[in-house]
């Protein structure tokens, strides 16, 4: 990864992505990536894969393994991805630096 780049996973997130991979037969990753779209311009979108592409940037923590494109990693920059557990319902949320708005379901922001 670049020495510029950053993205962390939380210890929640990575219980969770490891919880969901070993349910998950012949899946071996996570796979966070950003798209044009969404209320606010751009959205997260999370897929369970079972390979990686040779520019994939691989994040390894606790048995969870993330995969982000190079193409999404300049949006995602400083971030952390974090699982919510709560009243009101369970997901991934990703805390980014660089998102000056969002939507209100938190997959959805704008730079």
């Amino acid at each position: 990864m670049s020495e510029t780049m950053s993205i962390s996973v939380s210890d929640n997130a990575a219980r969770r992505i490891a919880a969901i991979l070993k349910a998950e037969p012949g899946k071996t990753a996570l796979r966070v990536s950003v798209e044009g779209g969404g209320c606010s311009g751009f959205s997260y979108k999370y897929d369970l894969v079972d390979a990686q592409a040779d520019d994939d940037i691989v994040i390894e923590k606790n048995g969870a393994r993330v995969l982000i494109d190079t193409v999404s990693l300049p949006y995602m920059d400083g971030s952390e991805i974090d699982f919510i557990d709560d009243l009101m319902g369970q997901s991934f949320q990703i805390r980014n630096p660089h998102a000056v708005a969002s939507c209100g379901c938190g997959t959805s922001f704008s730079i």
